[in-house]
């Protein structure tokens, strides 16, 4: 079923209503972990309260995922100040992969490792890539699997609404 540009702005229109009215009577606590960073740091999503969350799981292997990092670097840059931060967790088993695609695809946010899938399991990761959006409050509040040309834009419309609340 192909939808018409003024059906795909209803559904829009429908789903950030549907975060703003539903997610609060429903808060989920998101799942906190803690997983080494790049860099070697451990990093925590408890550590991150206070902020908005886009935790997005995703491999060197998974091409939807080499398309969206470039766009999360954007949306990164666009709402950092405003108390966002994008939380990359990689699921590769081999993090040499992860660091050399990190290399051709440079990211400001934090990037960690998940190489036993451990943390992606408490989420029940099904689809590569997969985004999580957590508020201030530390609540899982949107799963949003796969990525294709143009969730950019409704990922830019969910973190808009979490940070008017």
């Amino acid at each position: 079923m192909k939808l018409t540009k003024y059906s795909q702005v209803m559904l829009a229109g429908l789903l950030i209503l549907w975060v703003s009215a539903t997610a609060k009577a429903e808060t989920v606590q998101a799942t906190d972990f803690t997983l080494k960073s790049q860099s070697g740091d451990n990093l925590r999503l408890a550590e991150m309260r206070g902020n908005i969350v886009l935790i997005n799981f995703w491999a060197s292997w998974c091409a939807p995922c080499r398309k969206e990092l470039p766009y999360l670097e954007e949306i990164q840059q666009e709402f950092q100040d405003l108390g966002f931060t994008v939380l990359a967790v990689n699921i590769d088993e081999d993090s040499a992969k992860a660091n050399n695609l990190l290399s051709d695809i440079p990211v400001s946010f934090p990037v960690v490792l998940d190489p036993t899938g451990k943390v992606s399991k408490l989420y029940e990761v099904a689809a590569m890539p997969t985004t999580v959006f957590i508020d201030r409050d530390g609540n899982q509040r949107l799963i949003h699997p796969g990525y294709k040309q143009g969730d950019e834009q409704k990922y830019r419309k969910i973190i808009k609404t979490l940070i008017r609340e």
